[in-house]
Order: structure tokens, then sequence, then C-alpha cells
């Protein structure tokens, strides 16, 4: 028997039929002997309709009574899915992210998670029951508020419960087949991808992959969690993300678990001897390129005419970071030699922008720079793999795919396993096609978005 926590995004649930249909796969799991703990978002777009709804009420709702209103959505879903898989002949039982023991921190909003104590869920597989746990939330442990996680929060929870409860892989459902190499809204002939590692993933979820959220990556990475991308609404093998991203083997129905956690499902056949010698060999094999990542809700903000001298640009970034703004590409010109002042330009969240260009307009006199320049039309490409930093002519072949796509390049950013590029949003499109096609990753046939949104 494996203890598996599968994860339903909102298209997953979107309204009753989808739910019904969730519910017979989470059924037919619990079926072939395995315990299933299940993570829900809210149906469909129940959250946006929940905050455009406050809105209407105030345009500054306090942050407080926002989470405990976006809360609503998962206890929905959760209760009709528990009604569902318990009609269909097998127990399940639903609980709140304070139920189930979900601990966070009192940022509201954007909390993180910092345990899981969930008493409740093992008691209910002890019972032979499912467990539905609403996505997204927790509580605070002092002060025993409601708390919601940000974006991607229903991931980052059945990350956090699997890590929590020992189970032996995370199923995150969503609307495509699994990770692919590129948006296939965008490009169709996109070819999915079996097996990533967590470095990769990591990568590409930092840079726009929408498939997965980047904390939930994390929190898999730093407990060793196995995370299996895949659709709900079929039943192909989706994306396998695990340390090691080479031998795997299968157990009970289209389950599957990495050599690392295999000695921990009872039953299971034992590794061979050689695995070590089969990993070392497919290693080799392991293409160069794992995708091209893509992001369009950043902004540029560039502080112009910053005196050259030291400590203005520690001071610029100590002020952002004051206003709650995590930073990306970072990139300061040559200095001028007869005014002895430079520009420095960063990329951030388009919705931070305002929080910190008025962080930075306080400190104006301080600082001693000329003007700030705001710019939300920018998009961001990634190309990510670990196998570009030992295979030279990488950064050559992607800056020339986007020559000859006719792409300006406003900013470069690396990192070992990964090129960001900046440049217009509306070219953003045009240069993961041009870098796709560049690097050979189309697949044979037409990738499948069974709804909307990719979660």
């Amino acid at each position: 028997m494996a203890l598996v926590v599968q994860k339903y995004g909102g298209s997953s649930v979107a309204n009753a039929e989808s739910i019904k249909r969730v519910a017979k796969r989470i059924a037919e799991s619990r079926r072939a002997g395995n315990d299933v703990v299940v993570v829900v978002s809210a149906m469909g777009d129940t959250t946006d309709e929940l905050i455009d709804l406050a809105q209407q009420i105030t345009p500054l709702p306090p942050q407080r009574e926002m989470d405990i209103l976006l809360t609503a959505g998962e206890r929905i879903s959760m209760s009709l899915l528990a009604m569902a898989i318990t009609n269909l002949g097998v127990k399940a039982k639903s609980f709140t992210g304070q139920q189930a023991g979900v601990i966070t921190d009192a940022v509201h909003g954007k909390a993180r998670i910092v345990d899981v104590v969930p008493h409740r869920i093992r008691e209910t597989l002890e019972k032979g029951q499912v467990a539905i746990v609403a996505g997204f939330q927790g509580v605070t442990k002092n002060t025993n508020d409601v708390t919601t996680l940000g974006r991607g929060g229903s991931d980052t929870t059945a990350v956090a419960l699997a890590a929590g409860l020992g189970a032996d892989v995370c199923e995150i459902y969503t609307d495509v087949d699994g990770v692919f190499t590129a948006d296939p809204r965008i490009v169709p002939a996109a070819r999915k991808i079996d097996r990533i590692t967590y470095e990769e993933m990591l990568e590409m979820a930092a840079s726009g992959a929408k498939v997965l959220a980047l904390r939930c990556v994390e929190y898999g990475r730093r407990y060793g969690v196995p995370i299996h991308v895949r659709s709900s609404f079929a039943s192909r093998e989706g994306t396998l993300v695990t340390a090691n991203s080479h031998v795997t083997h299968t157990v009970h129905d289209d389950l599957h678990v990495p050599v690392a956690v295999w000695d921990r499902i009872p039953g299971t056949l034992t590794v061979p001897d050689n695995h070590e010698a089969a990993t070392e060999e497919t290693a080799m094999e392991d293409p160069i390129i794992s995708g091209v990542a893509h992001d369009r809700s950043e902004a540029k903000i560039t502080v112009v005419g910053v005196p050259d001298v030291p400590g203005v640009a520690a001071r610029i970034f100590e002020v952002v970071a004051t206003s709650g703004v995590n930073i990306d590409m970072i990139v300061q010109n040559v200095s001028a030699a007869r005014t002895g002042l430079t520009d420095i330009s960063f990329t951030l969240p388009e919705g931070d922008a305002k929080a910190a260009s008025s962080a930075l307009s306080a400190v104006k006199d301080e600082l001693r720079y000329d003007s700030l320049q705001i710019d939300d039309q920018i998009g961001k490409l990634s190309l990510v793999g670990a196998g570009m930093k030992s295979h030279p002519g990488i950064s050559a072949k992607l800056f020339g795919a986007l020559r000859d796509a006719d792409i300006n390049i406003e900013m470069i950013s690396t990192s070992e396993i990964r090129i960001s590029v900046v440049t217009r949003e509306d070219a953003l499109d045009d240069a993961v096609r041009a870098v796709h096609s560049a690097f050979e990753l189309d697949g044979d046939g037409e990738a499948v978005v069974y709804a909307g949104t990719g979660r």
C-alpha cells in the first residue's frame, strides 16, 4: 500500500460533472489499496470572483478579512468532493487547512508554511477513509487567524502535507498532461518532459512556467518528495520531478516513484544491483535543454542618474527590500566618466512596481538620482537545462535565434542552468517559438490543453 497525496486545481473541479470525474479517479486509487489524501483548489474562477466582489465593497479591503473570504472557495469544493466520493461507496472526510494542521506565519495574503501537524489526517487514513483538505490556506500558530498562501498555494499545501505525512508521491493534477518544453498554448508542438530534476523545475517555475508553483518545488526538493505532474482529464503518465531524473519503477496502477524512495513502499520489487550503472548510462543521454519558460507578469524599474559611488546600490535595494518586494534581474550600466553617474535597472513582479517606486521616491533626496522610469510592457524568456553548464555555444545559439527573429534584448541574466533575457512583451510569443525551434525541442504531435489555465 502506498500513501499518495493528490492535488486538483480549479479547472479540474470547475463544475459538478468535473467534481464527479475527479471523485471517480480518487475512489479508484483508494480501491487499488492506496491511502489517499486529496488537496483541492476552489472551483473554476471562484477566487477571482470573490476578489472582484470584495473590491466592489471597498478598493482596499483589510487583508485579514480577505483571507477569511478567499478560503471559502476551497471549503466549498472540498465538501462537494467529499460528498461525491462518499456517493461512490468510499468513505471520505473534508478538512480546512486549520483542521488539517497547516501552520503558517502571520503574513496575510502570502503566508508561508512553518509546520504541518496532520494528526486528524492520519486518524482519517487509519480508518480507511480518504482525507480531503482545502488547499491555499492555513492558520497562524499564536493568533489562530486564517491565512492564505498566495499564488500556487494549493500546490504548496499538497507537497507540505506529503512531506509531513511521509507520502510516497505527491500527484499534482492539472489541465495538461505534464511539464512541457514550452507553454503548449504558445508552442502547440511542445514536447512533454517525462522526468526533470528539482533544480531544473525550480528554474522553470521561477521563470514563469505556471504548471507548478515555485514554493511547491522548493518544498519537494527540501524534503525529498517526488512530484508527479499529470492531467485530471486523461490517464496518461505525466512528468516526474525528483532529485534524480533517471531510474524509476512502477507500483500499483500507474504510480511511479524513483529508486530513492522505492524501499519505503511495502510490497515492491527489489531494485536491481546494476541500477547505478543504468543511471550513469542514462545520464549521458540526457537532453542539454529542458525547456523554454516565459513570464509576462514582471515590470522593469530604472533608477536614472545614480551617483556611481560605493554604497548607493546597496541602499537602493535595501529600500526596495523594506517595501516587501522581491527583485528578479539587475543590470547596472557603465558609469559615464564625465558625469560620474550611472543607471540601475531591475525587474520585479508587476503588482509590486508601485510599492517599490513609492519607497524609492521617498528617499530621492538621499540617493540623489535624477528620475525613476517604470516599464510594464516587458516579457522574460528563460532557457533552462542542466546540460548547458557543460556544453559551449548555448548562449550564442540562443542570441542567434533571437537575432534571426528580429527580437531585441534589453536585459540578460544567467545561472548555472538558466539563461534569461528581457524583451518587449508583444515580441515574447515569437521569441519563445524561435528559441524552442532553434534548440529542436518540438515533439511529434500537438500538445493537448484540456481546459484553459494550465493549473
